[in-house]
């Protein structure tokens, strides 16, 4: 048992900023008030207590490759299977991937973020691979596996099913590079298994014009609607939308993942998030590739904010933002973490108060250093 006591605690879905003590039992919030008390005590004075953050979409892998490619066409760098990051994939030795996938999952707790959903490359090796590399790490990883047999342009739907399965016994979905490289008929036959099985079913979609204007023009679709009518789960990026790809992703309730930083640093533009707002669409962040940007989710947010009020020359409330690391992220991915409230799986971090404002003082300021604390997985992890 633990409290945590005389804490500025973010509270409920709408992070409401209460003072008040919060008692933990095993890994459950058992009380949210200022009389809560029992077990050992953690004096969080001058702190804000906040759930931790979900990365929703990284490419563990790339680890590996930090930095690399750095001004070359996307597609150049990132389209399997003979892209710069999937070369430098194949020539690192398994022992190498391991080493620096488990440095940024510690860099990850380190920043606040105590779940990751990772696209996973490497087929069941790849699997394997960030099995070993999270072991003993107390983080939560939601791992969308995928195999290469995916992109045989000759590939049988039933091979891709069997193939699907065995991918589904050993992590928690498949994800998806993109529609330029697989069938449509081989999207819904991974979908649909990963529906049978309860698994998550994830792709890129719509990053950057090209590839939209290439689906159009070959199918007579966006990659959007084909997503949509493929009947994916979760959709990534959603950075290059026409016609009405948002107001149907609204309607047909898909939330979206977007990566700021990652579009930004490969020229593709500026995600619309104001928009996907506006056709209620339930918006996740991500920090995608580690050969990009440091999957720390503070600098995410503090992106994401930022450049969307200056995108559309207006006001976007912070909380809207952090929710997107939170809130949106655990409701879509079926999490029982993502806000604080009696009941909930406790996965708080305990972070110095830097400014009146406690979100933006998240969002705007936090570093690794301002965390004195985080609980997850039942473990308390002080830092000072």
């Amino acid at each position: 048992m633990i409290t945590i006591k005389n804490a500025t605690v973010l509270y409920g879905e709408n992070m409401e900023a209460v003072k008040a003590n919060i008692l933990i039992e095993d890994d459950k919030i058992i009380e949210v008030s200022k009389n809560a008390n029992g077990g050992k005590v953690v004096d969080a004075s001058d702190c804000i207590v906040a759930p931790c953050l979900i990365n929703s979409h990284i490419h563990m892998g790339d680890s590996v490759a930090k930095d690399a490619g750095d001004g070359q066409p996307i597609d150049k760098i990132v389209k399997p299977p003979d892209g710069i990051k999937h070369r430098i994939l194949s020539e690192t030795p398994p022992e190498k991937l391991v080493e620096s996938m488990s440095e940024s999952m510690n860099y990850m707790l380190e920043t606040g973020t105590t779940t990751f959903v990772d696209f996973r490359e490497g087929g069941f090796e790849g699997v394997e691979l960030i099995d070993e590399a999270s072991m003993d790490i107390p983080i939560r990883k939601i791992v969308l596996g995928r195999h290469d047999s995916f992109l045989d342009p000759e590939v049988e739907t039933s091979d891709v099913k069997k193939t699907a399965r065995k991918l589904l016994r050993s992590c928690d979905g498949i994800g998806l590079s993109g529609f330029g490289e697989i069938r449509d008929d081989v999207a819904i036959a991974i979908t649909d298994t990963c529906r049978k099985y309860g698994k998550i079913s994830s792709i890129h979609a719509a990053e950057y014009h090209n590839v939209q204007e290439k689906s159009l023009r070959t199918t007579g679709n966006t990659e959007v609607q084909r997503a949509l009518k493929t009947g994916f789960d979760l959709l990534v990026h959603l950075t290059s939308p026409i016609d009405n790809d948002l107001k149907f992703t609204g309607l047909n309730g898909v939330p979206v993942v977007s990566c700021p930083r990652s579009n930004g640093a490969l020229s593709v533009g500026i995600p619309p998030i104001k928009e996907m707002r506006d056709n209620n669409i339930d918006v996740l962040l991500g920090t995608d590739n580690v050969m990009f940007n440091s999957p720390n989710m503070f600098h995410e947010m503090e992106y994401a904010l930022k450049v969307t009020r200056g995108l559309y020359r207006t006001y976007v409330p912070p909380v809207d933002v952090f929710k997107m690391a939170t809130v949106n992220a655990a409701k879509a991915l079926n999490l029982d973490t993502g806000w604080i409230q009696e009941g909930k799986v406790a996965d708080l971090m305990i972070v110095k108060l830097t400014s009146e404002n406690p979100v933006l003082s998240l969002i705007n300021r936090a570093e690794s250093k301002n965390i004195i604390g985080l609980i997850t997985d039942s473990r308390l992890i002080l830092k000072r």
